[in-house]
């Protein structure tokens, strides 16, 4: 069918060169991302004496696979309860510094008052310290409030996020004023304003600092480390590294390869959920409304 217009798109022999190439590329840096993920799987499956011996799997013979790992993590060690502890903490911890970070947001955004120049000011130099240093300062506090081998320790001060709040600033920047003000024309108080009106707007962002969040807790080693002192209140990272330092598992690395692997699946879970929200989100700013 003949185009008038004369502007029917049609690919040439370079631009299909160039779509293969990408994606030839884009196949080879995804085999590479995957490939220590892929040997990870294979090391949870094989014995002490063929994680070794084979960088992958014996082809040769399939029938040494084994799942004995996983039995003895659970059996030998408390895995199931550090799992579920991380999750606890993960969860709370997420929801409590998204839901402050966002309220937060929303003032510095919406909201003119005496001092705010200097209050973000304040908050961007605390930005600036880097974490080791309020180390002894936090224990001595935590030591002063009989918190520590507390959970409260670890959430009340991981609920706060100078780095969120000024993420969801940005992102309530493009609240409309105007939908604000009809909403208090209507009746709503400020906290329904945040709840019904400016959340919606920013899903995206939320996505993505739950997403981020969540992973800084899941991963949290450190300072749970110096604040948490029985074994049943360790969480995930604690308790694979409290295996290495047992000397009966120093040759036991496919359990803890084990443990490793199922310590990524709640995040890997989490990703697929909020996976369109956070590309969004992280794009946002990207495009000027």
């Amino acid at each position: 069918m003949h185009d008038p217009s004369g502007l029917t798109s049609r690919s040439t022999p370079s631009d299909t060169a160039k779509s293969i190439a990408l994606h030839f590329a884009l196949l080879i840096g995804a085999t590479l991302a995957l490939t220590p993920f892929f040997w990870l799987i294979c090391a949870t499956l094989k014995s002490g004496e063929d994680l070794f011996t084979f960088t992958f799997l014996p082809w040769h013979d399939l029938s040494r696979l084994t799942t004995s790992n996983f039995k003895s993590l659970f059996q030998q060690q408390p895995f199931a309860l550090w799992m579920f502890n991380s999750l606890f903490l993960a969860a709370t911890q997420t929801t409590l510094v998204v839901t402050l970070s966002s309220l937060g947001g929303f003032a510095l955004a919406k909201y003119q008052f005496k001092g705010k120049k200097l209050l973000m000011l304040l908050m961007l130099a605390t930005m600036l310290l880097p974490g080791q240093v309020l180390l002894t300062g936090g224990y001595e506090l935590m030591y002063n409030f009989g918190w520590i081998n507390s959970y409260a320790s670890i959430l009340v001060p991981g609920a706060v996020s100078v780095f969120g709040m000024f993420l969801f600033r940005q992102a309530m920047q493009t609240v409309p004023d105007e939908l604000l003000q009809a909403g208090r024309v209507d009746g709503c108080s400020e906290l329904r304003l945040w709840w019904e009106i400016a959340l919606p707007i920013v899903r995206p962002m939320i996505g993505a600092f739950t997403l981020m969040s969540f992973l800084a807790s899941w991963n949290s080693f450190l300072w749970p480390q110096i604040m948490l002192q029985d074994e049943i209140k360790y969480n995930l990272p604690m308790g694979l590294a409290n295996m290495i330092q047992l000397p009966e598992y120093r040759q036991e690395y496919g359990i803890l390869m084990a443990g490793t692997l199922l310590g990524i699946i709640p995040v890997v879970i989490l990703f697929f959920i909020l996976q369109k929200d956070f590309i969004a989100g992280l794009t946002s700013g990207a495009v000027k409304g």
